[in-house]
């Protein structure tokens, strides 16, 4: 579904991100894989021995304009363009009613959540339109746009914005033939959850399905966003929340 297509993933080190890396390789993609933890991506690629060729390690932080502009270049320089971009890495931050949150755990979330996008957007955008085409997927969630968790309003601001980010990009870069859309995981199996089994009966008691996703189902519905088969999906809020939105008991 990917083949001979440079994709970037980041938050690529763990979670959705590496299991993204492991998908999209088995595709047939040509991969830069962006982190702040140059050992874990290595890890990423080291499992990925048919891959490693095909394969660029990046690092650095997704808050940083120019983490964001050399990412696209390391694409660019490494396989000659850019089909798509899986703008995955986030932060929860600190957790606990607003009055009580510090003005810099607000400007942290929404740096690594937000602002980090509108940054990938901005030079991912020129590179997918010099390749004629492609797609940008935002990770997204359902907390703040389905459902309020108390002490999630960083969190759910940051990611909530993130949906009306790619809304508006949709527009703008349609004609162009880039399309762009937010991917809503329900509660996923990764080290942001934690390793709490109460946790985590909790939360899988809020989906449909009572269970929390592996992250390997969050990465195919990447997968779909990010290949021809979902070419004429766009500007969307793509729910792979396991019923978390429809669930009331």
């Amino acid at each position: 579904m990917l083949n001979g297509k440079t994709i970037l993933i980041t938050g690529a080190s763990s979670g959705i991100g590496a299991a993204a890396a492991r998908i999209f390789a088995g595709e047939g993609a040509n991969l830069v894989l962006a982190a702040r933890r140059k050992d874990r991506l290595e890890d990423v690629r080291s499992a990925l021995p048919k891959a490693a060729s095909r394969i660029k390690v990046f690092t650095g932080d997704v808050s940083d304009p120019a983490f964001a502009s050399a990412s696209v270049e390391a694409a660019l320089e490494t396989f000659g363009r850019l089909d798509g971009a899986f703008n995955n890495a986030g932060v929860i931050g600190d957790m606990g009613p607003l009055p009580e949150l510090s003005l810099e755990n607000w400007n942290q979330v929404l740096a690594t959540n937000l602002t980090s996008a509108f940054l990938a957007a901005k030079y991912q955008i020129p590179a997918l339109k010099a390749s004629g085409g492609g797609s940008i997927v935002f990770t997204s969630t359902f907390v703040g746009h389905t459902i309020g968790l108390p002490g999630m309003s960083a969190y759910a601001a940051s990611k909530a914005g993130l949906i009306g980010l790619a809304q508006v990009l949709a527009v703008e870069c349609g004609q162009q033939n880039i399309r762009v859309n937010a991917l809503l995981p329900g509660g996923t199996k990764t080290e942001m959850a934690g390793d709490d089994p109460a946790s985590h009966e909790y939360v899988a008691g809020l989906h449909a399905l009572k269970r929390m996703a592996e992250p390997e189902e969050i990465a195919r519905a990447a997968l779909f966003l990010l290949s021809d088969a979902g070419s004429f999906v766009t500007g969307s809020a793509m729910l792979c929340d396991g019923g978390n939105s429809i669930t009331k008991a």
